[in-house]
């Protein structure tokens, strides 16, 4: 077996990192950022995306499990999606209103997801879970919000991980309890004194850095009975998850419906949308707080979104998924165990996270992805991953080729 050790040409990614720092505070930002806290090998900058593969801007060519973080769900520059894109585009994008596509993915939605009755748009997951919460509050009167422990639900003050610039009013009315854990959830209702206007939980714990947990069905038809029995909005969070686990609605596999569910990133394939979902007790409420944005309403990204539902519905997309996720997670399994190495593989296949054992630095998981992206397989050392419709067995069975030199390599630097 031959070794890959060369690092990849990096000339035009470093320049732009450069040019980057002179002009953007950190140069790049969030959680799209490689600086200190990613492999050296890992580009920040790429030029173009195919498929399930994408390119750097020193055309570098990766066959892609992050899916731009969640968004490309049918696979990058899809024809169809892109067609439908482009034949709205001509027309207008941002206008005086919003296009017919408005009505029709509203009405897809409600055809779609399971306990939906209505819709509302917006830009991104952090507006649609900040909608769900301000619904909920004009519903029920109340103020305080439970959530799980170090779960992510977006980046403005009540939930971003990071403090900084966040007071202490901020969060004064959100109260934490763990995940799966029915006891913590009631303690959290007991503190708030009847006070409890959502409680909002994603379909199954995907913290960065940390094992992803799967909901058991005790805890999800928990968490809606608990909702009901104090009148309080249940909100499912599947901006990460929505449209890669069920079309329905994430929790249908245990007959639990939500009461409102926050939806982005795969689902207008990279396009630049979120949405809101909710059953008739809330529609009324919805309808009367007021949020808003220059651009939500864009024709663009909706006319791309009816595209997406489409087609993942019609080409059942969740199966082509599944199958290419779980090659990936049993070839990746096996080849870990044949080079001596415990690998720990969690969440679904079509989102999938992974660990090596005793690498609690995560010295190891860093060494694998860098080998592994120098041979042209985007991983994340500490991030879940993704599965879009557009990655074939066959781009499973190269990848695999690769990331089999991959551990050999991290082997070869941390011996037996």
């Amino acid at each position: 077996m031959t070794l890959l050790t060369t690092p990849r040409l990096r000339t035009a990614d470093s320049a732009l990192r450069d040019r980057a720092l002179a002009v953007v505070p950190g140069g790049v930002y969030g959680h799209m950022t490689v600086l200190q806290q990613m492999p050296p090998s890992y580009p920040q900058f790429y030029s173009r995306g195919a498929g399930a593969r994408v390119w750097d801007v020193d055309d570098n060519e990766y066959i892609d499990f992050m899916c731009a973080f969640g968004p490309m769900i049918a696979g990058y520059a899809n024809p169809v999606i892109d067609a439908a894109a482009a034949a709205q585009q001509v027309k207008g994008d941002a206008l005086a209103g919003p296009s017919r596509h408005f009505v029709e993915l509203a009405e897809l939605l409600v055809d779609t997801v399971a306990h939906a009755d209505w819709a509302m748009f917006a830009k991104n997951g952090t507006d649609a879970t900040s909608i769900a919460v301000v619904t909920a509050r004009a519903e029920t009167g109340r103020t305080k919000l439970l959530k799980a422990r170090k779960a992510y639900h977006g980046a403005n003050a009540w939930f971003t991980p990071n403090p900084a610039g966040v007071t202490a009013a901020d969060r004064a009315d959100i109260i934490e309890f763990e995940y799966n854990d029915l006891a913590s959830l009631e303690a959290a209702v007991a503190e708030a004194e009847g006070d409890v206007a959502a409680i909002i939980v994603p379909p199954f714990r995907h913290d960065a850095l940390y094992d992803q947990e799967l909901a058991t069905a005790e805890f999800a038809r928990g968490v809606r009975a608990i909702a009901t029995r104090i009148g309080a909005a249940f909100i499912l969070d599947e901006v990460r998850t929505g449209f890669r686990l069920d079309m329905a609605g994430a929790w249908e596999q245990f007959g639990v419906r939500p009461d409102m569910t926050a939806f982005s990133k795969g689902i207008a394939n990279g396009y630049s949308l979120a949405a809101v979902v909710g059953g008739q007790a809330y529609k009324e409420a919805a309808a009367s707080i007021y949020v808003t944005g220059s651009f939500w309403m864009g024709g663009v990204a909706m006319a791309a979104a009816v595209a997406t539902l489409t087609l993942l519905r019609d080409t059942n997309g969740i199966r082509t998924m599944n199958a290419a996720g779980s090659a990936f997670r049993t070839g990746l399994q096996s080849q870990a165990a044949a080079h001596g190495f415990g690998l720990v593989q969690t969440g679904p296949v079509v989102m999938p996270f992974m660990r090596f054992d005793d690498d609690a630095e995560l010295r190891q998981v860093f060494a694998f992805t860098d080998a592994a992206v120098r041979r042209g397989v985007l991983l994340h050392p500490w991030h879940n991953m993704f599965f879009s419709a557009a990655h074939t067995l066959d781009d499973v069975a190269t990848a695999l080729e690769r990331t089999d030199e991959a551990f050999a390599e991290t082997r070869s630097l941390f011996p037996l």
